[in-house]
């Protein structure tokens, strides 16, 4: 038999505003039934109390059972006047500074309370690394942990926006928590509820596991609610149903949905004192650590650090240089120019030498790059761009196209794209696939949403093909690989049924033949590209 699903409501900031928000929750409750129960973010008391005292009385009723957080301002301190699990008053109970429990439902809460301290010793109103430690120490090592339900926190996590859509807002009320970050991604939350900005934002959900590296789990969803009161009538109540995490059938808790994106959060170290780790205050597991610092400088991590960590920091990164002579930097003599089609400021289109199709093309970066995983944003971008106005052209030639790149025994990225007949489209991944078997090279699937940036260092070889069909394929090479695998799958004969030209040595033409070939397909091409736009 199926588990029920419990209803549940969330709530932004109360700031006060009691009678607006349960006059609301018994309006909804009237019209679509009992919810279980009633979470509230952020601030719930205000600078006006005059509504308070009847519910505390007992005077009138709150409509639903409702749990709060702590408070985040100092002179909101005197009506928590209780350890944590007080009842305020009947219906309404305050949590506590932090912790995580499971409901006689099987429902799984954890919680934090206020503000991350600025200090070590923290306030009424402000949680510790202390804290945050106490909270995800005994899961931290825990390999039958799966994750909890929901997650309720006042301020919002740090890089909560990385890889997901931006918030709609220019000022920020309070700077996002590094620790909430690490809270968010040791627990595991389905969702994960905030306050305080004063803004509704629901990002796209993110996933809990290494695409190709772990075990699908379940996705997280954040939601950021805006204050009761808010002026401009943005949403600050949600409500859901959910069935307890230990309840789920496993297949369809860790099932994917569309626009599911990579885990925003950089693991961070909360298991050490501060006496254990004298040379820092938050470290970061990714992070390459310099030696030469002075004595007694404290290193503060993705918060900041001494004069000269920032000052070098704001340094714009150099761009990586060739080991020797390199065919493809267009400032290097051995460019040959006359395949150059198009030239923007970081990237460049130019045919293939040896190309399969006359219009098979090389995306490429200005400057030094081996792999599209190692350039720059702004790099990446303009790649992007050129993938976009080929998609445009080819689609008018009655024609598709496939780009893929090989990051091994190479000095500077290559974008293959290639364009292939539109009947051929439907057997492209087969055959991909069936060529890697043939190989004995796992090829893999990522997320339709993912970007290769997020599954992939930057120093790992890989083979990478993205299809007509928006499908994208990677292969992680770990010691060999067939150089010309990307050329040998599109010229099997469900594709362009050419095997003689695998090998692109037998493709050569002459100077005269390319310098032809680029004319053509320049004047063909300038009507989609983006610098003459």
């Amino acid at each position: 038999m199926a588990t029920k699903p419990l209803k549940i409501l969330v709530a932004g900031d109360v700031e006060g505003n009691f009678n607006q928000l349960f006059k609301r929750v018994d309006t909804i409750q009237k019209k679509n039934g009992n919810f279980d129960l009633l979470l509230c973010i952020g601030e719930f008391f205000g600078p006006n109390m005059s509504s308070w005292e009847p519910y505390k009385s007992g005077k009138v009723k709150v409509p639903i059972s409702t749990l709060i957080l702590g408070p985040c301002q100092e002179q909101f301190g005197i009506y928590f006047d209780g350890p944590k699990g007080t009842d305020l008053c009947e219906g309404v109970t305050y949590l506590g500074k932090q912790g995580r429990f499971t409901g006689s439902s099987g429902l799984s809460i954890a919680y934090v309370s206020g503000l991350e301290s600025p200090k070590p010793s923290g306030d009424d109103y402000t949680f510790t690394k202390q804290d945050i430690r106490s909270l995800v120490a005994p899961v931290i090592n825990d390999t039958s942990f799966k994750g909890i339900d929901i997650l309720i926190t006042s301020q919002w996590p740090k890089n909560v926006e990385k890889y997901g859509k931006s918030v709609n807002k220019e000022d920020r009320k309070f700077p996002q928590s590094v620790y909430l970050s690490e809270v968010a991604r040791v627990l595991r939350p389905r969702y994960h509820f905030a306050g305080l900005e004063d803004v509704f934002y629901e990002r796209q959900p993110y996933r809990n596991h290494q695409v190709l590296l772990e075990s699908a789990r379940h996705t997280t969803r954040f939601i950021a609610m805006a204050s009761v009161a808010n002026k401009d009538k943005q949403k600050y109540l949600y409500a859901f149903n959910i069935v307890p995490l230990s309840k789920m059938d496993v297949n369809e808790l860790v099932k994917q949905p569309q626009d599911v994106t990579e885990c925003p959060y950089t693991p961070h170290d909360v298991m050490t004192t501060d006496e254990e780790a004298p040379q820092q205050f938050f470290y970061d597991m990714n992070a390459k650590h310099h030696s030469g610092k002075r004595k007694g400088d404290r290193g503060r991590g993705r918060g900041g650090g001494g004069r000269e960590e920032r000052e070098h920091e704001k340094k714009p990164r150099k761009a990586p240089q060739p080991t020797g002579p390199c065919w493809f930097c267009l400032g290097s003599p051995e460019v040959e120019k006359h395949l150059v089609v198009s030239v923007s400021d970081k990237a460049y289109l130019a045919l293939a030498k040896g190309g399969l199709v006359p219009d098979h093309v090389l995306i490429l970066p200005v400057h030094h790059y081996q792999s599209y995983v190692s350039c720059s944003q702004d790099v990446t971008q303009q790649i992007d761009q050129y993938k976009s106005c080929l998609r445009k052209m080819f689609k008018s030639q009655d024609k598709s196209v496939v780009f893929f790149e090989r990051n091994f025994r190479t000095q500077h990225l290559q974008v293959q794209a290639v364009p292939i007949p539109l009947d051929s489209v439907v057997d492209i991944k087969d055959t991909f696939m069936s060529c890697a078997e043939s190989e004995a090279i796992e090829l893999a699937e990522i997320p339709k949403h993912s970007d290769i940036k997020q599954i992939v260092s930057d120093e790992e070889p890989y083979f990478y093909v993205e299809l007509p069909t928006k499908e994208k394929l990677l292969h992680r090479i770990k010691k060999n690989f067939p150089l010309q695998f990307g050329r040998e799958a599109v010229c099997e004969p469900p594709i362009l049924n050419m095997p003689e030209r695998v090998d692109w040595k037998n493709c050569k033409l002459t100077k005269e033949e390319e310098t032809d070939i680029a004319a053509t397909f320049k004047s063909d091409f300038r009507p989609f590209d983006f610098n003459f736009a």
